[in-house]
């Protein structure tokens, strides 16, 4: 079973980790888009690519008894250093050596013992470029205070993605597309033109896991259905909609076949990894591990 988790930040991870426990290879596409935090000043210091996305996503598929993949979370709290994680500051350093953000993914992949890969969407840093009624917002900070969209692209407008990404969306039994902020963190990595094909190529069951909520401002007033046809507008098509029972989206129609299955942890506002586990088990009429 070749598994597929797309997107950025925190619910990506927590994709990952749900995906880490039904068996099978699992690989995470993730956004580098990110410009805000420890991320946004390494990568006006630095001129590099967004790392802190790639943190999340490669602690997530990382061997927990290793050292180092329990001190990657750690933030400073002090001195020049305060706000900075180890993971931030550990990729950055290794992309500095080696200028090459795939490798230096790898060489962390490797250091954290990481079951599984970790792939970014493109191969350099991009900004975010979203289109809504008042004209253009730059940036992933700037868009995610951005009512309104319409249409998000990228700068540079056509980056290369990974082989590595495009061919593990292509070979792929299911596609997890987020959860997490629409455009912010989801399309983020989608709309990656090569990842964007990959998406209309592949034979993969591509399944949507729907946000808990409608996210302020940049998703204000949006229904489940306005999520697909955002999704749809960007040239991504979903087979099936995975929403959380608590969810207000649960009770709204949509015109993507929808599992409404109790998805979320005792915090409202987060995805239950066992929960979740179980829903793309069960969506995707995936054999559960057996245990020995």
């Amino acid at each position: 079973m070749r598994l597929v988790a797309i997107g950025g930040g925190h619910g990506t991870a927590v994709t990952l980790r749900a995906l880490r426990g039904v068996g099978g290879h699992v690989t995470g596409i993730v956004s580098v888009a990110d410009d805000g935090g420890s991320t946004g000043r390494l990568r006006a210091m630095l001129n590099v690519a967004a790392v802190g996305d790639l943190r999340k996503c490669l602690g997530a598929l990382a061997d927990a008894t290793n050292p180092l993949a329990q001190a990657f979370e750690h933030r400073f709290s002090v001195g020049e250093l305060a706000g900075h994680t180890v993971g931030n500051l550990f990729l950055v350093g290794l992309l500095d050596a080696t200028g090459n953000l795939e490798e230096s993914v790898d060489a962390a992949a490797q250091a954290l013992g990481v079951t599984g890969a970790i792939v970014p969407a493109s191969s350099q840093g991009v900004v975010l470029l979203a289109r809504h009624g008042n004209g253009v917002t730059r940036g992933q900070t700037a868009v995610a205070r951005t009512p309104g969209i319409r249409l998000l692209s990228l700068d540079p407008p056509a980056p290369a993605a990974p082989a590595r990404a495009l061919s593990a969306i292509e070979g792929a039994d299911v596609v997890l597309i987020g959860p997490g902020s629409l455009y912010t963190s989801v399309l983020a990595a989608c709309v990656v033109p090569e990842i964007t094909r990959a998406l209309q190529r592949t034979r993969a069951r591509k399944v949507y896991v729907a946000n808990l909520r409608p996210e302020e401002p940049e998703t204000l007033g949006f229904t489940l259905q306005d999520h697909v046809d955002a999704l749809r507008a960007h040239g991504v098509e979903p087979d099936e909609v995975l929403v959380d029972s608590a969810s207000p989206f649960a009770r709204q129609p949509c015109a993507v076949p929808t599992v409404v299955a109790s998805l979320s942890a005792r915090n409202p506002l987060v995805h239950d990894v066992p929960k979740l586990r179980h829903a793309v088990i069960e969506a995707c009429d995936i054999q559960p591990p057996t245990r020995s």
